[in-house]
């Protein structure tokens, strides 16, 4: 079988050991991996090339995908979906493994539907772990350590100057990330885009702490956290080929307001891409490994239209009809005992 293999949206740690397993198992089993460059814009201009076993050495902790991504949705380019189809049957594929988050993952989906079905399965790959019908994606693990440490880093700057610090990292429609970080570094407030929030329960919490003794507070919010009534922040209105905006800022919002109602000094820092790369984590670089050898066994069964998955441990698969279209929002006990234990925590007096 001649295999095509492809790495759409934002970039993570992780996919790199993917690309390797699937490589690696396809090889083993005398199938081909053709590699697509950048994402479903390598179907469009057939940017295509053999990946052999020996390409692939060396790359298992490294961050980023050597096959490159792109933001690209042929169902929205005027004969793009025609060109795809006439590229993937010239180059000889049977079939192809797309390794993605929730819009690469649609695209995936809907050219199993095409008239002229292309067979296609699915392997999850996100920091922002929004993915339905998984525990985790690939990457998540990764970005919560290097979000995890900067706020530890944050922490002991913020204690220093008395300072209130506000952190920002990803999360466009779930806070998976932030909560995460925030649970294991302490921080003070959790902010996360599936529960609003007002500007006078932040700067009460900051308050409160002052009031016990405690100069310095972080605040922890996803970029897609907002404000009731207000709409998320954004770098700008412009949309990419899946209909979102740029989101980024909130963590600036809070710092003004914070300092202004409360004249607190107070500094805001967005994490941004530096939650994307590096090397992964030995649990990405693993859960990567599964996934990718897993997505070849799929083809060989025939198992189309599907996700690979972990559930309970367990690797697993599920229908991608099942796991786009919907965020798979935070723990919620997770997110009430974070609530909790701060809430105490503020009203506590220093030592």
């Amino acid at each position: 079988m001649k295999i095509g293999l492809l790495t759409g949206g934002g970039d993570s740690c992780g996919i790199n050991a993917a690309i390797r397993a699937i490589v690696i198992k396809a090889a083993d089993d005398g199938h081909q991996v053709i590699g697509i460059r950048n994402g479903w814009a390598g179907t469009i201009e057939g940017w295509f090339s053999e990946i052999t076993p020996e390409a692939v050495s060396g790359i298992l902790p490294r961050g980023g995908t050597m096959l490159g991504t792109s933001r690209t949705n042929p169902f929205r380019m005027e004969g793009a979906v025609e060109k795809l189809q006439r590229n993937y049957e010239e180059a000889g594929m049977d079939a192809i493994v797309a390794v993605g988050g929730d819009d690469t993952l649609g695209v995936a989906h809907r050219i199993n539907a095409l008239e002229e079905a292309i067979p296609a399965v699915g392997v999850p790959q996100t920091i922002d772990n929004d993915v339905s019908g998984t525990d985790f994606a690939i990457g998540f693990h990764s970005a919560v350590e290097i979000a995890t440490e900067a706020v530890d880093r944050l922490m002991t700057t913020a204690e220093s100057h008395s300072r209130i610090m506000v952190l920002e990292v990803m999360g466009r429609d779930a806070g998976h990330v932030a909560l995460a970080a925030g649970v294991a570094g302490g921080a003070d407030l959790i902010l996360v885009p599936e529960h609003s929030f007002t500007v006078e329960e932040v700067v009460d919490t900051v308050k409160q702490r002052r009031d016990a003794g405690r100069t310095f507070s972080l605040i922890v919010a996803a970029e897609g956290a907002k404000p009731k009534g207000v709409e998320q922040a954004t770098v700008s209105e412009k949309t990419d080929a899946f209909g979102h905006v740029r989101l980024g800022g909130v963590a600036d919002f809070l710092a003004n307001e914070v300092e202004g109602r409360t004249g607190f000094e107070t500094r805001s820092m967005n994490l941004g891409h530096l939650q994307r790369g590096g090397a992964s984590t030995p649990f990405d670089r693993i859960l990567a490994t599964q996934f990718g050898y897993a997505a070849v066994e799929m083809v060989e069964r025939g198992e189309y239209d599907r996700m690979v998955a972990i559930q309970g441990n367990q690797i697993t698969s599920v229908p991608l009809e099942e796991a786009i279209g919907k965020t798979r929002p935070v723990d919620e006990a997770l997110y009430r005992m974070a609530n909790d234990l701060y809430r105490l925590g503020r009203m506590r007096p220093a030592a």
